[in-house]
């Protein structure tokens, strides 16, 4: 069987590949940025976690705060995402509740991944991603107060000392 030509359709497959290429390009890129995002999403909810379990093993709201900060920058630099405008929210009104009662601190994680690297035109540069994530305190552990003084449980006491 011979393949014939029609003399109207030369070079038609040229013309073809020259409008169908950067579709494909930009299905692509779409395609890679989408799996950036995701993995951006993961390495923040990571950070998040990370942060509020941290931040529930400090004995005070201020440490909270330094330490959920410490925490959500090594993770998202083992994670490898460079984020700009991080911001790490430590939620530590638990601390002020009374020893022998349930308590958590969360910890709210948000900053703005870049792609600009493989962006294309019309695609988008940065995503605004946030995650957060809820730790409990310790029941029986003693903690700072309002007025900087410490509460402890005396367990074989059976109460508050």
């Amino acid at each position: 069987m011979s393949t014939r030509w029609v003399h109207g359709q030369r070079g038609s497959v040229s013309i073809e590949m020259a409008v169908v290429t950067p579709a494909i390009l930009a299905l692509f890129v779409g395609a890679v940025i989408g799996g950036r995002v995701n993995i951006a999403r993961q390495a923040l909810e990571a950070a998040a976690y990370d942060a509020a379990r941290t931040a529930s093993l400090a004995r005070t709201a201020g440490e909270a705060n330094e330490q959920a900060l410490a925490a959500a920058n090594s993770t998202l630099d083992a994670q490898g995402l460079s984020c700009t405008g991080l911001d790490v929210t430590v939620s530590a009104a638990g601390f002020g509740v009374p020893v022998g009662q349930p308590a958590t601190v969360t910890t709210r994680v948000s900053c703005t991944a870049t792609f600009s690297d493989v962006a294309l035109p019309g695609m988008p540069g940065t995503v605004a991603l946030s995650a957060s994530f809820t730790s409990p305190l310790d029941t029986y552990r003693s903690r700072a107060l309002r007025s900087g003084t410490t509460e402890a449980v005396d367990p074989s006491a059976g109460g508050v000392r």
